[in-house]
């Protein structure tokens, strides 16, 4: 244990330092959050060798994957973030409707107040300083909670923000499923969480206690649809990468795939070589990750054999190693519908393929499912894309890509209904941790004019705004 961690005070005493800062930086310039944004970039280019360790151990990830799908992410929103800062806090000017002609009106955008960031296991360094490059930017004070999950890379997280920010500022606490209690206690302004449905609601529930304002990143079942008219290299390609990166371990991966009947085959071959290009022997491949502990494991595996016992055939892959918490890319078709690897997320390293022959068989049973947070699209016929992207809802969608519109800094991530609440990223995260604080100024306005006594004369008036003012 460190001396800053065995020196560090108390989650309550950090609780009510942040409520003072709260105040403080109400007033906090553009060029006053900009500099923690750079000393919170030199951090993780400082420690990026010790987290490039960590989620080695954690999640046998590689420094690659790592760099590209954590480090990536989030040196790019910090640096979006400080390009545009200045312009995201200008109050913004609104026109006057008709009947507020005489008057100016703005909307302000100020931090809502001490926040807390839950971040999870799978994405464990641009799920918890994505959303803080959000809170920094919003000049809130904030409390991060790594997951205890993924325990190296938790140790790492926690110590680089302990080094880097006077926890009055911006403050972590490692722990088990206790500690987030605690911190779910207190009457946070804000709570920003990552996570499964299941938990959201726990954290809803909490925040609901202190009527705290939520950002639920949340997950679910992202369908893929592959019509007849994809470039299938292309959407093999797509998906593979989508659907195996971090062994399968990512909320917006692609989670099953409608394909139609005439192009099952190809698409099937296509996928096998993708991922042999990719991986070769997963094995054996420095590239692939392993699932997170032995009791993911054994969910996953419990899906695959529930879903073989059912009639389900793996055209592909399968090989698995309890010791290693290794599972093979696997392609998975002729699952029951009703099968519990097309009813919950599987957040694995498994593609279920469902054929269909009109586009209707999809449409509806993705309708019939809670709202994904991604629904992805391979497609050159752009009736069809429009078609699906019209019948459909989604928290985000590609069309013939797959996650990367998370890394979209001008675009709002997040869920709808049971995947999420809320966004997040660019000027959308730094919306998130705001209040848009409406301001009006009175120079000339006639709503004075209409106030009681409501005399015959002030009738008149209401009755003529009325008629032509709304």
């Amino acid at each position: 244990m460190s001396a800053t961690t065995q020196s560090y005070p108390s989650i309550e005493t950090v609780f009510a330092a942040q409520r003072k800062t709260a105040i403080a930086l109400r007033t906090s310039t553009a060029q006053m959050r900009i500099e923690k944004l750079k000393r919170l970039e030199a951090a993780i280019l400082s420690h990026r060798a010790a987290i490039f360790k960590a989620l080695a151990a954690d999640l046998h990830r590689s420094e690659a994957e790592t760099e590209f799908l954590e480090l990536l992410p989030v040196i790019a929103g910090i640096r979006h973030a400080r390009r545009h800062l200045a312009s995201w806090m200008k109050p913004k000017r609104v026109p006057p409707t008709l009947m507020m002609l005489g008057t100016r009106a703005r909307i302000v955008y100020e931090p809502r107040g001490v926040s807390l960031i839950i971040a999870p296991w799978n994405y464990p360094v641009s799920l918890l300083l994505g959303p803080l490059i959000s809170a920094i930017a919003a000049g809130c004070p904030v409390i991060v909670k790594p997951s205890e999950i993924s325990e190296a890379c938790a140790s790492v997280m926690t110590e680089l923000i302990r080094e880097t920010f006077d926890p009055q500022d911006i403050a972590a606490f490692e722990g088990d499923i206790s500690v987030s209690a605690a911190l779910l206690d207190l009457p946070f302004d804000h709570i920003f969480f990552t996570g499964s449905p299941g938990v959201g609601k726990v954290v809803m529930a909490a925040a609901a206690k202190h009527l705290a304002s939520v950002t639920l990143e949340l997950g679910g079942k992202s369908p893929v649809i592959v019509d007849e008219s994809a470039d299938i290299v292309k959407a093999a390609k797509s998906i593979a990468w989508g659907k195996f990166s971090n062994s399968g371990q990512t909320c917006i991966a692609p989670d099953y795939a409608f394909v139609h009947e005439s192009r099952l085959p190809q698409f099937i071959e296509a996928m096998k070589d993708a991922i042999a290009s990719m991986y070769g022997d997963a094995m054996q491949s420095p590239d692939y990750a392993r699932i997170i502990n032995p009791r993911n494991f054994d969910r996953v595996s419990r899906l695959i054999d529930d879903a073989t016992a059912g009639g389900a055939v793996i055209v592909a892959g399968g090989k698995r190693d309890a010791g290693q918490k290794f599972i093979a890319p696997v392609l998975l078709t002729g699952a029951a519908s009703n099968s519990a690897i097309l009813q919950e997320e599987i957040f694995g390293p498994v593609l279920p393929i469902v054929a269909y022959r009109d586009l209707a068989e999809p449409l509806t049973a993705i309708n019939t499912r809670p709202k994904p947070l991604a629904l992805y699209i391979y497609a050159r016929d752009r009736a069809r894309i429009d078609r699906i992207l019209r019948e459909t809802s989604a928290g985000g969608s590609c069309i013939n890509a797959s996650m990367i519109h998370f890394s979209h800094e001008n675009l709002p991530f997040g869920g709808i209904g049971t995947s999420g609440l809320g966004n997040g990223h660019g000027f959308y995260g730094f919306r998130a941790f705001s209040h848009e604080r409406a301001v009006l100024e009175d120079k000339f306005s006639v709503v004075p004019m209409l106030f009681p006594p409501y005399t015959k004369r002030v009738k008149k008036m209401i009755e003529w705004v009325v008629r032509w003012f709304t």
